[in-house]
């Protein structure tokens, strides 16, 4: 891992704790915690949804936004 020997390791975070203190990187913990929740929420809804819209949900959506686009020129010439 990049040559780092374990005691350079513990000295990095020893030095880290003395810079930012316990208490702000438990919050920084649980901050990063909570993010990776929400990514991880956010991709297993994303495949359902990818389920949800196979090649002919896509079509029948590029169908009708054709449709209301050559609509709008109807309207404005």
């Amino acid at each position: 891992m990049f040559g780092l020997s374990v005691t350079e390791l513990l000295i990095i975070l020893a030095i880290v704790l003395l810079l930012f203190g316990t208490k702000r990187l438990r919050n920084l913990g649980g901050d990063l915690g909570g993010a990776i929740k929400g990514f991880r929420k956010a991709m297993k809804e994303d495949e359902g949804k990818g389920a949800e819209t196979g090649p002919d949900v896509i079509e029948g959506q590029a169908q009708r936004e054709g449709a209301s686009e050559s609509e709008k020129t109807k309207h404005t010439v």
